[in-house]
């Protein structure tokens, strides 16, 4: 089993290479409103994988894995997990490809999350209570009770992200169209990786960070820490494996490139290298602690959610765009 979770983390990374998804600038750009990669593909990985993983689970071949709406925590954590994400330029589950490939500001961005992630446990029993109401697992599925009214909607639903997302990729007038290769085969991924005779899970990488920095400091003696165990362990080989795809890949294009100032960063904060420090841990950081009040993140609460036509991952996917692109106009002058 963990070379199969190894697998799916190298796959999971060479999609997000091919089409530049792992990128500081590519994810900045976004914030900044000048690249609509992240947004393209991950309209297509959410409307093709909303489709197909309704068939895959209506022939019972897996099951639902819907999040809890909790109102607060995820309209506060997507505000704060967007913010994070802007100033950093990755997501968890981007961090460390970008690092296979070089990227030292990645790095800083993994500890920055770590700290997070301990800083989160300590006071998780404080903040738990104020992240409802729990309003329970909604998703179109339970809306409509299933059968012909539910494929009917999450066919148009699905059509309709691919469409937006075409649409984006004409206001660009950009020629590749790797972001669609790349959102197909992560929806396609994530129907393998939900699969009951295989992982019967969703993808996810932000419970690996509270997992790895509790584990490491001995934080472990709560109930939080009993809680990420399962979810943290599996993240935790999955990014391996991503990581190894980064070194790989970029080794093999011959791009590997230690580099810690990007040029999306220098364009418009310089080239201290202290600066870039300094807020990729604070990103990276601030990102984690919504990432945990939000119970996930892109890849494990906005694609995969998404696919389930999940409400708590739909409204999440909301709020962090807006504080993505917020704190992208705000922070990046």
């Amino acid at each position: 089993m963990t070379f199969l979770i190894l697998l799916f983390g190298f796959l999971f990374g060479a999609l997000l290479q091919s089409a530049k998804l792992n990128k500081y600038n590519t994810i900045s750009g976004m914030a900044r409103l000048e690249d609509y990669t992240v947004a393209k593909a991950i309209a297509v990985a959410v409307g093709v994988g909303a489709i197909l993983l309704s068939i895959e689970i209506g022939l019972g071949f897996a099951s639902w894995h819907v999040k809890p709406l909790l109102l607060a925590g995820i309209g506060i954590g997507g505000l704060i997990f967007g913010a994070g994400m802007a100033i950093l330029g990755y997501c968890p589950g981007t961090l460390p490809v970008s690092l296979g490939e070089g990227s030292m500001d990645a790095l800083v961005g993994i500890i920055g999350g770590i700290a997070g992630g301990i800083f989160y446990t300590l006071i998780q029993p404080s903040v738990q209570g104020m992240l409802g109401p729990d309003l329970g697992k909604i998703s179109l599925q339970s809306a409509t009770g299933g059968g012909v009214l539910y494929y009917i909607l999450v066919t148009v639903f699905g059509l309709a992200l691919v469409a937006i997302a075409f649409l984006l990729n004409k206001l660009e007038r950009k020629k590749s169209y790797n972001w669609l290769y790349a959102g197909i085969g992560l929806a396609v991924l994530n129907c393998i990786v939900f699969l009951s005779s295989g992982t019967n899970r969703v993808i996810g990488a932000s419970t690996s960070y509270p997992y790895l920095g509790d584990f490491l400091t001995g934080l472990t003696d709560n109930e939080y820490f009993a809680s990420t165990v399962k979810s943290g362990t599996w993240e935790l080989i999955f990014l391996g494996g991503a990581m190894l795809s980064g070194l790989v890949i970029s080794l093999i294009r011959k791009d590997f490139k230690i580099q810690l100032i990007h040029s999306g960063w220098a364009k418009t904060e310089g080239k201290s290298p202290v600066k870039r420090i300094i807020w990729a841990f604070v990103g990276g950081f601030i990102m984690l602690i919504g990432a945990r009040m939000a119970g996930g993140c892109t890849s494990g609460h906005v694609i995969s959610g998404g696919m389930q036509v999940a409400v708590s991952s739909l409204v999440f996917g909301a709020f962090v765009f807006a504080g993505l692109l917020v704190t992208g106009k705000y922070f990046y002058r």
